[in-house]
């Protein structure tokens, strides 16, 4: 049986937001993010830019500028607590 796409009913997302009316870099910063002791197909992450190209340069003024973080994925394991009808987590939504 395939697992759920994580971009589409993760177990944890996270986003975040931040917008600008004048930002410049002195120097191009170094990005990562990581899930430490999560397969890869379990988790993803991306980002959703306005007036902000995907590599920045050095000494640009960037106006009015947005962008958005999105971090998702799906718990490892099948460990779950049950319900108070004692049906465990995907089990009990399949019902619903």
């Amino acid at each position: 049986m395939k697992e759920p796409d994580p971009l589409n009913r993760p177990d944890v997302e996270l986003t975040a937001g931040v917008k600008s009316r004048e930002l410049r870099f002195e120097k191009v910063p170094e990005t990562e993010i990581r899930f430490p002791g999560y397969p890869e197909d379990r988790s993803v992450s991306g980002t959703e830019r306005e007036n902000l190209p995907g590599e920045v340069e050095e000494d640009v003024m960037y106006r009015n500028s947005r962008i958005r973080l999105r971090s998702a994925g799906r718990l490892v394991g099948d460990e779950s607590t049950p319900g108070k009808d004692g049906k465990r987590g995907r089990e009990a939504e399949a019902e619903t």
